[in-house]
């Protein structure tokens, strides 16, 4: 069982985001404010969730949370400040979002820059060990593969449906068979041979 609270501040938010590693899409990122009292045994680090167990955990967790909010950065953003920036970004405009405004921040990771002078924590596996980063990483990665289904079926030869806009191989060969879209991240290596690609 994940633990409820890492602070003694009355209103602590989790954060986590999903997508850093695609080559294609959003980072997404949440940001949920858990009750005190909140349980759900089956609640984890979302990559531990099959994906039928994620889309029933969801309405649990907007139902139950004191607030909750989700934050999608897109790709040509990515590219203009990174993905390290671009996911403490999506945390942050997630996190001014939420009401009440938390006192305290718990983040996923390692990395974090504070957003109106709120103090917060990094905690490296976090997502698998406090119940808010849990369900922040729950949130980001439902809202964020809806997205991806969205767009997948404007390009469906990427079948992002299935993997997210995760490099796969099936991804890959797609790129070399029908070049990049809109969507796809220019400042990720696309292919193997990058440099060979015409772009």
């Amino acid at each position: 069982m994940l633990q409820n609270k890492f602070s003694n501040y009355s209103t602590e938010c989790g954060t986590d985001e999903a997508g850093r590693g695609c080559l294609a899409g959003p980072v997404t990122a949440a940001a949920v404010i858990l009750p005190d009292d909140f349980e759900l045994e089956v609640l984890n680090d979302s990559k531990q969730l099959s994906e039928k167990i994620r889309e029933q955990l969801r309405p649990i967790i907007e139902n139950k949370a004191i607030g909750f909010s989700v934050t999608h950065i897109d790709h040509s953003i990515i590219d203009e400040i990174n993905i390290l920036n671009a996911s403490i970004k999506a945390m942050q405009e997630s996190i001014v979002k939420l009401i009440p405004i938390p006192n305290y921040i718990i983040v996923d990771g390692n990395r974090f820059k504070s957003i109106n002078n709120i103090p917060f924590s990094t905690i490296i596996k976090g997502d698998s060990k406090f119940m808010s980063i849990a369900a922040a990483s729950v949130l980001a990665k439902t809202y964020r593969d809806d997205y991806m289904n969205i767009i997948h079926e404007e390009f469906p030869m990427y079948n992002w449906k299935k993997n997210k806009g995760y490099p796969t191989q099936e991804h890959r060969e797609a790129i070399r068979k029908y070049g990049i879209t809109k969507y796809h991240r220019m400042s990720f290596r696309l292919l193997p041979e990058q440099l060979k690609l015409d772009i």
